[in-house]
């Protein structure tokens, strides 16, 4: 089984920070490309930004120059560092790995059961 656990979600203030962590476990060969999507009431989930194994980043367009993305491959944990938050950033944060379990098997994508992330103005 594989497992993805996110934390460091909460309550802050606009123009706080917050720093999410995720951490992959289980029976795992090797990951790809591991994000954050984050969905806010009413509304669909929408990807926030994702890291491929070789350190390439993806953002959305309404978080660049405010979040970073990072991770560490030996750890199997992927980070998002939250600056200046508002208070549109409020939302549930998941967590995404696309993971082989063993070598020559298929990727699968996994999701974290999220973390709430609160702006208030």
């Amino acid at each position: 089984q594989v497992q993805l656990v996110e934390s460091g979600g909460g309550l802050v203030q606009a123009g706080g920070a917050l720093r999410l962590s995720c951490l992959a476990s289980g029976s795992i060969f090797s990951i790809n490309t591991m994000g954050w999507y984050r969905q806010a009431p009413g509304k669909q989930r929408e990807l926030v930004a994702s890291i491929t194994s070789g350190g390439s980043t993806n953002y959305a367009d309404s978080v660049k120059d405010r979040f970073t993305i990072s991770r560490d491959n030996a750890k199997n944990t992927v980070y998002l560092q939250l600056n200046s938050l508002k208070p549109e950033d409020t939302a549930v944060y998941y967590c995404n790995a696309v993971i082989q379990r063993v070598r020559y098997g298929s990727r699968n994508n996994y999701w974290g059961q999220g973390t709430q992330v609160t702006v208030s103005s």
